[in-house]
């Protein structure tokens, strides 16, 4: 095949521990997954099916263990926000996954931040319109290197936590997840065939905030790795 110009780079995030990477093929993200986070955005926490939005696939900021990641201020926005999420690779094909057979389609984990223009998603949302602008920017999704599910488990419980400049913003729970891991694969399988290279974002405890030019922004997952970047 001859391409009127040269295709871009595959996306990919590094494998923790190995020279090999992730490649990226779709970026899924799940809105408000924890009670206290749906309320704190004026929504109703009770357990309502997970809805989702997306991310491209070259949001993706690979940041390594021990490097601080550098995250330029977006345009368009006065109000740029932290979200500290467990994000879930997908490592095989599958559509109307049974929630028992979800783990076994989960390659590894990683830990993420889901950057947001804040102002512009709020001002899309009041007015019934998607969310793009306000989370489908570039570089909205920086990320740690990839851990193998062999390696690390199926993480059901452990702190999710993020620090701006040293104090504590977010911090959480997997356990407090209103939709566990294998249930929000098995709803979102409903709607797309999931491939291997598929991310998602399982959601963000409370705690968002503003974050602005200076500063230091550090988060983790428990028992799968921690990311730290600067905004610039």
């Amino acid at each position: 095949m001859n391409y009127v110009f040269a295709p871009a780079p595959i996306p990919f995030v590094p494998v923790a521990g190995s020279s090999e990477g992730f490649p990226v093929r779709r970026i899924y993200c799940v809105g408000r997954n924890y009670a206290a986070h749906a309320r704190e955005m004026g929504s109703d926490p009770d357990r309502e099916p997970p809805f989702f939005f997306c991310k491209p696939a070259d949001a993706v900021v690979p940041v390594a263990p021990g490097t601080t990641g550098e995250l330029a201020y977006p345009p368009q926005t006065a109000n740029f926000h932290h979200e500290v999420e467990l994000v879930v690779a997908i490592g095989k094909v599958g559509r109307d996954i049974a929630v028992d057979a979800a783990n076994a389609h989960v390659w590894g984990y990683a830990a993420g931040f889901d950057m947001t223009r804040r102002d512009l998603q709020f001002a899309l949302r009041d007015k019934g319109r998607p969310w793009e602008l306000g989370k489908a920017f570039d570089r909205s999704a920086p990320i740690t290197p990839v851990v193998p599910a062999a390696r690390c488990g199926h993480p059901a419980a452990g702190r999710v936590w993020l620090t701006v400049n040293g104090t504590l913003k977010q911090e959480g729970d997997l356990a407090d997840l209103i939709w566990s891991v294998p249930e929000t694969i098995a709803h979102l399988s409903k709607y797309f065939e999931l491939f291997p290279g598929d991310l998602i974002f399982t959601g963000t405890p409370e705690g968002v905030g503003p974050v602005v030019r200076g500063d230091l922004v550090t988060g983790g997952v428990e028992g799968v790795g921690e990311l730290s970047i600067r905004i610039a």
